[in-house]
């Protein structure tokens, strides 16, 4: 997509922005739900992130245009869909092993890799979720 966009004049495309940061890429500031203009980075996507806490923790939060002043619009959260009902065990097992450690400690990890961590909230609703789960 971005070798396209560079080859084409007057062209824009959208990447994820960890491809952007490692690529060098140029990019503009989007019009987010309060009316600025705002440039992507892990604040302004913290920023939208934050606006996904929820009372339902099974309900699907959407953190496009989110509102906030710096908010960047054009965000998500990574949903993880899987069955409830699992049979194999040690399928099981693995799955909330590793889904516990993304929830956990694994949040550590995401700003290094150029993430956005959950709000702790959020993450430990989802957790709450998990536990359920077994």
């Amino acid at each position: 997509m971005a070798n396209e966009v560079q080859a084409t004049d007057n062209s824009i495309g959208y990447v994820e922005l960890v491809y952007a940061f490692q690529h060098q890429l140029s990019y503009g500031a989007v019009r987010n739900a309060s009316g600025n203009y705002v440039r992507a980075d892990l604040n302004s996507v913290a920023e939208a992130a934050n606006t996904a806490i929820t009372t339902d923790p099974n309900s699907l939060v959407s953190i496009t245009n989110a509102p906030g002043k710096g908010a960047y619009p054009i965000a998500s959260l990574t949903w993880l869909i899987f069955p409830q009902d699992m049979k194999d065990e040690p399928k099981k097992k693995a799955l909330v092993e590793l889904l516990r450690w993304i929830l956990t400690s694994g949040q550590q990890e995401c700003s290094s890799l150029g993430y956005t961590p959950l709000p702790h909230n959020l993450a430990a609703q989802q957790l709450d979720l998990l536990n359920s789960f077994q």
